[in-house]
């Protein structure tokens, strides 16, 4: 019923051995992929449906999924997720989330609530990013200054709620793959960075892609971009290729979408103040 891609480059092994430990567990697995762009080879992998590909170089994060969801679309399975090797997942949560898209055939690709190690909520939901957006959030001084503008982009006061969101995360992405057969794999002109926002968004104009926080997972989020001058150079050109394919100042797509949900974001907000108003006067 589903199989599983996970894209290692030069992972701990313990770390990755430790996921597929958790994920063997679950009665509807297929075939867990593990697709290796590292330069060395890794055999020692243990896991029941464990399939190892080496690929031998780098070929970026959307490539190497697209390995194993060209494997689904042959298997014909009806899920497939895509995950990263630094999560740590509960037993249930794949369940859950598949009975959430059994429940609606309309969700394409659904996201769990993301939290830190510490607990904390990563902002992985997003709208479609503008390019004083991408630009401004590279940079953590000017999140306080746009302050409004970061807490909107990244859903921070929704985090509680299910949401039809255009941005899924590339960390935790289960999509159906009846979807992916008419919509299309990764972008692999997206080296790293983007393609997930570039998938979401081609799924999110015929399907819905869903928030779901009602479960959740743990990821050792590293924001690598944010600290090495090469992975910058890399989210960089994503960045363009992104809007180049996309639109920069003129996407009216992007301004219908985000424009809507910003709207039922303000009726939710106006919806809590009025009942939070109505209790104090009962009380």
């Amino acid at each position: 019923m589903i199989n599983i891609s996970i894209v290692l480059y030069n992972a701990p092994r313990i770390q990755v051995q430790l996921l597929i430990n958790s994920l063997t567990v679950n009665p509807h697995l297929n075939k867990i992929y593990l697709i290796d762009n590292s330069e060395t080879e890794t055999t020692d992998y243990k896991g029941d449906h464990l399939h190892y590909i080496f690929v031998g170089k780098n070929i970026g994060f959307g490539a190497g999924h697209n390995i194993a969801m060209r494997e689904s679309l042959k298997d014909q399975v009806v899920y497939h997720l895509v995950i990263n090797y630094d999560l740590k997942i509960e037993a249930n949560i794949i369940d859950r989330l598949i009975a959430k898209m059994e429940e609606d055939k309309s969700i394409g690709i659904i996201m769990p609530k993301v939290l830190n190690e510490d607990h904390s909520v990563q902002l992985s939901p997003k709208l479609l990013p503008t390019p004083f957006y991408v630009l401004f959030s590279s940079f953590k001084p000017f999140r306080k200054l746009f302050r409004k503008m970061y807490e909107d982009y990244t859903m921070k006061n929704y985090l509680d709620i299910t949401w039809n969101l255009p941005i899924i995360t590339g960390c935790f992405s289960l999509f159906r793959v009846s979807v992916l057969s008419e919509i299309g794999l990764y972008d692999e002109r997206f080296f790293m960075y983007f393609e997930d926002d570039d998938i979401s968004r081609r799924i999110h104009c015929r399907y819905k892609t869903v928030y779901f926080p009602e479960v959740t997972i743990e990821h050792a989020h590293q924001r690598g971009a944010a600290k090495n001058i090469q992975l910058f150079v890399i989210f960089g050109t994503s960045a363009i290729r992104y809007f180049n394919k996309h639109g920069w100042i003129f996407d009216w797509e992007r301004y219908r979408i985000n424009r809507n949900i910003l709207k039922i974001a303000k009726m939710k907000t106006n919806e809590k103040i009025s009942t939070m108003s109505h209790k104090k006067m009962v009380d």
